[in-house]
């Protein structure tokens, strides 16, 4: 199984101490978007995940939590933009994101 966190929203930039959370925890609860009462339980093992995709246009604050995530295949898909803080507020400068991209790998 490939869990894709990058559908919905930017999980590294801003939800990565969830998402650590629920590493830990071994298992994620998604409700479906088109039907509320709809909950899947995935199961977050290295037996059960073949891959994990991350879609992120700032892969900082997952830093922390790399060598955590090392028993997992990953795959990391970051969009380095040049806008500027008018544009993209919550994005860091794009030559600090591709330093963090660097230090991903």
């Amino acid at each position: 199984m490939i869990i894709n966190t990058g559908m919905r929203t930017d999980i590294p930039a801003f939800y990565s101490d969830w998402f650590m959370n629920r590493i830990r925890e071994g298992y994620v609860l998604v409700r479906n978007p088109y039907r509320q009462d709809w909950i899947t339980r995935y199961e977050l093992d290295p037996d059960v995940v073949d891959c994990i995709a991350f879609c992120t246009k700032n892969p900082a604050p997952m830093l922390k939590h790399i060598d955590e995530l090392k028993r997992f295949h990953q795959y990391w898909f970051v969009t380095i933009t040049p806008y500027g803080k008018d544009i993209e507020p919550n994005v860091p400068p794009k030559e600090q994101v591709m330093q963090d991209f660097i230090n991903i790998v």
